[in-house]
């Protein structure tokens, strides 16, 4: 049993209007040498972000589960299977939001789109996993947590 799926989102043309407002306001302010280079480093950063969270893919790494945002492949983490004591479905709220942070109470969260997310418990931790694919992926880890508890 093998798991890849890779969830587009719409949100780095948010960044890239972001990256141009800065460039743009960079060269408006051209003559002023230190508004120039804050604008322009936002600008670039505005760039970055856009290619660093363009889509999330989360796949089977053999002995572990890769959840990276893309194409930029900065942002990224492995869960090891042997780690993982629970999996269920579950949705995220406007609070949570998208991109990678940690919310006290609720967690990790790794969402590029949506509310859908799939919640995997793990050395006493939480991640929740933003998916526009969560039944699947609950499946596909419930079944590889029911292959690790049966060969050990």
């Amino acid at each position: 049993m093998n798991y890849h799926h890779t969830q587009r989102a719409p949100i780095h043309w948010i960044l890239h209007f972001f990256a141009a407002y800065f460039i743009w306001f960079a060269w408006v302010l051209r003559d002023r040498t230190v508004l120039l280079a804050i604008m322009s480093c936002g600008g670039a950063a505005f760039v970055f972000l856009a290619f660093a969270f363009r889509h999330l893919t989360v796949s089977d790494d053999g002995d572990a589960l890769g959840v990276r945002f893309g194409p930029l492949p900065v942002f990224g983490t492995r869960i090891p299977y042997n780690t993982i004591t629970a999996v269920e479905g579950g949705r995220s709220s406007l609070i949570d939001g998208w991109g990678i942070h940690y919310v006290p109470g609720r967690g990790w969260i790794y969402n590029v789109w949506g509310f859908d997310c799939v919640c995997v418990h793990y050395d006493n931790r939480l991640l929740r996993i933003g998916s526009d694919d969560s039944a699947n992926l609950v499946m596909f880890l419930r079944g590889k947590i029911s292959n690790m508890s049966a060969c050990e």
